[in-house]
């Protein structure tokens, strides 16, 4: 349990630092409109609720999981968790 909640404590620290570096690599200009605003068609660019994004982020990921963690299971063994 300590090792989940210090790995989850990483992840969300991670998260930010990385979008804080990303944003001074990268130069985001926040004054820019997204392509779903400038090119909304209502079929391919729609505008979509923040929510709505991270759910979407988080169904794929889970999706992705139990498949990724049983192919490195099975190539790796116990070692995969370290």
């Amino acid at each position: 349990m300590i090792t989940f909640l210090v790995c989850l404590t990483l992840l969300v620290a991670a998260y930010f630092l990385y979008g804080r570096y990303l944003d001074r690599v990268a130069g985001i200009r926040n004054t820019t409109d997204v392509p779903s605003k400038t090119m909304f068609d209502g079929v391919d660019y729609i505008p979509m609720p923040r929510w709505k994004t991270f759910l979407i982020q988080l169904l794929n990921i889970a999706g992705l999981g139990p498949i990724f963690g049983a192919l490195l299971g099975a190539a790796y063994g116990p070692v995969a968790f370290v």
